[in-house]
Protein backbone atom coordinates (compact mmCIF):
# COMPACT_ATOMS: atom_id res chain seq x y z
CA UNK A 1 0.00 0.00 0.00
CA UNK A 2 1.14 3.43 -0.98
CA UNK A 3 1.80 5.64 2.12
CA UNK A 4 1.35 9.66 1.32
CA UNK A 5 2.30 12.49 3.65
CA UNK A 6 3.57 16.27 4.52
CA UNK A 7 5.57 17.04 7.52
CA UNK A 8 4.69 20.06 9.57
CA UNK A 9 6.56 21.67 12.63
CA UNK A 10 4.66 20.90 15.68
CA UNK A 11 7.35 22.57 18.18
CA UNK A 12 9.67 25.04 16.60
CA UNK A 13 13.19 25.07 18.04
CA UNK A 14 15.40 28.51 19.20
CA UNK A 15 18.60 26.28 19.39
CA UNK A 16 21.72 26.51 17.04
CA UNK A 17 22.27 23.41 15.48
CA UNK A 18 25.99 24.26 14.59
CA UNK A 19 26.78 24.39 18.28
CA UNK A 20 25.24 20.78 18.71
CA UNK A 21 27.47 17.44 19.14
CA UNK A 22 27.47 16.21 15.96
CA UNK A 23 26.76 12.56 15.09
CA UNK A 24 26.40 9.90 12.25
CA UNK A 25 22.31 10.72 11.87
CA UNK A 26 22.79 14.44 12.64
CA UNK A 27 23.70 16.36 16.06
CA UNK A 28 22.64 15.81 19.78
CA UNK A 29 21.38 18.75 21.54
CA UNK A 30 22.03 19.45 25.46
CA UNK A 31 18.91 21.09 25.97
CA UNK A 32 16.68 18.75 25.67
CA UNK A 33 19.13 15.83 25.60
CA UNK A 34 17.62 14.38 22.11
CA UNK A 35 19.22 13.67 18.77
CA UNK A 36 18.54 15.88 15.95
CA UNK A 37 18.22 14.01 12.87
CA UNK A 38 19.20 16.51 9.87
CA UNK A 39 16.89 15.82 6.81
CA UNK A 40 17.59 18.80 5.55
CA UNK A 41 20.44 17.46 2.89
CA UNK A 42 18.51 14.16 2.21
CA UNK A 43 16.43 13.15 -0.94
CA UNK A 44 12.70 12.85 -0.76
CA UNK A 45 13.05 9.32 -1.46
CA UNK A 46 15.79 9.38 1.70
CA UNK A 47 13.22 11.25 4.04
CA UNK A 48 10.07 8.96 2.80
CA UNK A 49 12.56 6.28 3.58
CA UNK A 50 13.27 8.16 7.26
CA UNK A 51 9.88 8.28 7.89
CA UNK A 52 9.01 5.12 6.63
CA UNK A 53 11.45 3.07 9.58
CA UNK A 54 10.72 5.83 12.43
CA UNK A 55 7.08 6.61 12.17
CA UNK A 56 6.50 5.18 15.76
CA UNK A 57 9.07 7.34 16.98
CA UNK A 58 9.10 11.16 18.77
CA UNK A 59 11.56 12.61 16.27
CA UNK A 60 13.43 15.74 16.71
CA UNK A 61 14.48 16.76 13.03
CA UNK A 62 16.03 19.69 11.08
CA UNK A 63 14.23 20.44 7.89
CA UNK A 64 14.14 23.07 4.65
CA UNK A 65 11.35 25.25 4.79
CA UNK A 66 10.74 24.25 1.64
CA UNK A 67 10.24 21.36 2.45
CA UNK A 68 7.13 21.92 4.43
CA UNK A 69 5.81 22.08 1.40
CA UNK A 70 5.81 19.07 -0.59
CA UNK A 71 4.25 15.33 -0.38
CA UNK A 72 6.38 12.37 0.42
CA UNK A 73 5.19 8.72 -0.28
CA UNK A 74 6.48 5.44 0.80
CA UNK A 75 5.47 2.04 -0.52
CA UNK A 76 4.19 0.23 3.30
CA UNK A 77 3.92 -3.70 2.94
CA UNK A 78 1.71 -5.98 5.01
CA UNK A 79 3.56 -8.64 6.60
CA UNK A 80 1.04 -11.17 6.93
CA UNK A 81 1.53 -10.32 2.79
CA UNK A 82 4.91 -11.03 2.97
CA UNK A 83 4.84 -14.27 4.59
CA UNK A 84 2.41 -15.17 2.10
CA UNK A 85 4.64 -14.57 -0.59
CA UNK A 86 7.77 -16.29 1.31
CA UNK A 87 5.45 -19.49 1.57
CA UNK A 88 4.56 -19.59 -1.90
CA UNK A 89 7.99 -19.04 -2.81
CA UNK A 90 9.74 -22.09 -1.14
CA UNK A 91 6.89 -23.86 -2.28
CA UNK A 92 7.89 -22.85 -5.89
CA UNK A 93 11.61 -23.65 -5.28
CA UNK A 94 10.42 -27.10 -3.79
CA UNK A 95 8.75 -28.12 -6.65
CA UNK A 96 11.16 -26.96 -8.89
CA UNK A 97 13.66 -29.41 -7.13
CA UNK A 98 11.48 -32.43 -7.15
CA UNK A 99 11.22 -31.64 -10.69
CA UNK A 100 14.74 -30.61 -12.11
CA UNK A 101 15.75 -34.35 -10.27
CA UNK A 102 13.01 -36.17 -12.19
CA UNK A 103 13.97 -35.13 -15.57
CA UNK A 104 16.88 -36.17 -17.48
CA UNK A 105 19.51 -33.73 -19.13
CA UNK A 106 18.60 -33.43 -22.52
CA UNK A 107 21.86 -33.93 -24.92
CA UNK A 108 21.85 -31.55 -27.84
CA UNK A 109 24.38 -31.17 -30.46
CA UNK A 110 25.27 -27.98 -32.09
CA UNK A 111 25.75 -27.57 -35.68
CA UNK A 112 26.93 -24.82 -37.08
CA UNK A 113 26.30 -25.27 -40.68
CA UNK A 114 27.18 -21.64 -41.66
CA UNK A 115 31.50 -20.92 -41.23
CA UNK A 116 32.33 -18.39 -38.92
CA UNK A 117 33.80 -15.25 -40.61
CA UNK A 118 37.17 -14.54 -38.84
CA UNK A 119 39.11 -11.40 -39.82
CA UNK A 120 42.60 -10.34 -38.97
CA UNK A 121 44.04 -6.43 -39.03
CA UNK A 122 44.79 -3.45 -37.59
CA UNK A 123 41.91 -2.24 -35.56
CA UNK A 124 41.16 1.70 -35.55
CA UNK A 125 39.15 3.72 -33.27
CA UNK A 126 37.58 6.96 -33.61
CA UNK A 127 38.16 9.07 -30.39
CA UNK A 128 35.29 12.09 -29.01
CA UNK A 129 37.12 15.00 -28.93
CA UNK A 130 36.65 15.94 -24.88
CA UNK A 131 34.58 19.44 -24.76
CA UNK A 132 35.81 20.36 -20.83
CA UNK A 133 37.82 23.61 -20.22
CA UNK A 134 38.92 25.11 -17.23
CA UNK A 135 38.16 28.29 -16.73
CA UNK A 136 38.58 30.60 -14.27
CA UNK A 137 35.17 32.59 -12.93
CA UNK A 138 35.34 35.71 -10.77
CA UNK A 139 32.76 38.74 -9.72
CA UNK A 140 30.47 39.98 -6.85
CA UNK A 141 27.90 37.81 -5.14
CA UNK A 142 25.40 40.50 -4.92
CA UNK A 143 21.69 41.31 -3.20
CA UNK A 144 19.28 41.86 -5.49
CA UNK A 145 16.97 44.50 -3.49
CA UNK A 146 20.60 46.31 -2.99
CA UNK A 147 22.79 46.05 -6.02
CA UNK A 148 25.18 45.39 -2.88
CA UNK A 149 26.76 42.63 -1.37
CA UNK A 150 25.01 40.38 1.43
CA UNK A 151 24.83 41.67 4.48
CA UNK A 152 26.94 39.33 6.80
CA UNK A 153 25.33 40.03 9.88
CA UNK A 154 22.32 38.62 8.33
CA UNK A 155 23.52 36.13 6.94
CA UNK A 156 26.89 34.54 8.21
CA UNK A 157 29.01 32.08 6.68
CA UNK A 158 28.12 33.10 3.39
CA UNK A 159 29.70 30.08 1.16
CA UNK A 160 30.16 29.75 -2.85
CA UNK A 161 30.44 27.18 -4.93
CA UNK A 162 30.02 27.15 -8.54
CA UNK A 163 29.36 23.84 -10.69
CA UNK A 164 30.25 21.49 -7.15
CA UNK A 165 34.25 22.66 -8.32
CA UNK A 166 36.29 21.71 -5.14
CA UNK A 167 36.84 25.14 -4.31
CA UNK A 168 34.26 26.99 -2.42
CA UNK A 169 34.45 30.65 -1.57
CA UNK A 170 33.61 31.65 1.84
CA UNK A 171 32.28 35.20 0.96
CA UNK A 172 34.09 38.66 2.41
CA UNK A 173 31.99 42.20 3.29
CA UNK A 174 32.96 42.73 -0.23
CA UNK A 175 31.16 40.10 -2.13
CA UNK A 176 34.08 39.58 -4.32
CA UNK A 177 35.18 35.81 -5.17
CA UNK A 178 37.49 33.80 -7.96
CA UNK A 179 36.50 30.07 -8.38
CA UNK A 180 38.23 27.92 -10.57
CA UNK A 181 36.06 25.22 -12.30
CA UNK A 182 35.38 22.75 -15.67
CA UNK A 183 32.84 23.31 -17.94
CA UNK A 184 31.26 21.99 -21.40
CA UNK A 185 31.91 24.17 -24.18
CA UNK A 186 28.44 23.62 -25.31
CA UNK A 187 26.84 24.03 -21.80
CA UNK A 188 24.64 26.95 -21.75
CA UNK A 189 23.94 27.12 -17.71
CA UNK A 190 26.38 27.14 -14.08
CA UNK A 191 25.25 25.52 -11.09
CA UNK A 192 25.62 27.68 -8.13
CA UNK A 193 25.08 26.46 -4.82
CA UNK A 194 25.24 29.23 -1.50
CA UNK A 195 24.91 28.04 2.20
CA UNK A 196 24.50 30.37 5.13
CA UNK A 197 24.00 28.86 8.16
CA UNK A 198 20.64 28.07 8.72
CA UNK A 199 19.84 29.48 4.46
CA UNK A 200 20.68 27.52 1.52
CA UNK A 201 20.20 27.66 -2.43
CA UNK A 202 20.81 25.88 -5.41
CA UNK A 203 19.97 27.28 -8.99
CA UNK A 204 21.49 27.52 -12.39
CA UNK A 205 21.85 30.85 -14.15
CA UNK A 206 23.00 31.23 -17.68
CA UNK A 207 26.39 30.69 -19.19
CA UNK A 208 28.13 31.60 -22.84
CA UNK A 209 31.72 30.02 -23.54
CA UNK A 210 32.00 33.40 -25.72
CA UNK A 211 31.89 35.52 -22.76
CA UNK A 212 35.07 33.73 -21.64
CA UNK A 213 38.28 35.69 -22.39
CA UNK A 214 42.00 34.33 -21.72
CA UNK A 215 39.94 31.29 -19.42
CA UNK A 216 38.82 33.75 -17.24
CA UNK A 217 34.52 34.76 -17.17
CA UNK A 218 33.71 38.10 -15.55
CA UNK A 219 30.35 37.74 -13.99
CA UNK A 220 28.16 38.94 -11.27
CA UNK A 221 26.17 36.55 -9.61
CA UNK A 222 22.80 38.22 -8.51
CA UNK A 223 20.22 37.15 -6.21
CA UNK A 224 17.22 37.83 -4.10
CA UNK A 225 17.15 37.19 -0.28
CA UNK A 226 13.88 35.21 -0.75
CA UNK A 227 15.88 32.87 -3.07
CA UNK A 228 17.62 31.34 0.07
CA UNK A 229 15.91 28.58 1.61
CA UNK A 230 15.78 29.17 5.93
CA UNK A 231 16.57 26.00 7.31
CA UNK A 232 15.02 25.24 9.80
CA UNK A 233 14.99 22.90 13.34
CA UNK A 234 12.08 20.89 14.61
CA UNK A 235 11.72 20.38 17.97
CA UNK A 236 9.12 17.68 17.17
CA UNK A 237 8.36 16.31 14.12
CA UNK A 238 4.53 16.11 12.77
CA UNK A 239 3.88 13.99 9.68
CA UNK A 240 0.63 14.09 8.22
CA UNK A 241 -0.81 10.77 6.50
CA UNK A 242 -2.95 11.91 3.23
CA UNK A 243 -6.25 9.70 2.40
CA UNK A 244 -6.30 7.83 -0.75
CA UNK A 245 -8.98 8.93 -2.33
Amino acid sequence: MRKKFTLEITSPCSENFDKMIPNSNGSFCNSCMKNVIDLSQKTNSEVAKFISENKDKNICARLKTVQLEEEFQYNETSKINTLKYAAVAASILLVSNVSGQEKEPIKTEINNPKPIDYRVGRVAFSQTENQEISIIIKGKLLNAKTNRPFDLNNFPNLMLTINDSESTIKMSSSGDFLIPVKVLKDSKTLSITITANDYYLSKTIPFDVKSVKKSILSQNIVIAEEELSKVVIMGGLGVNYIPEK
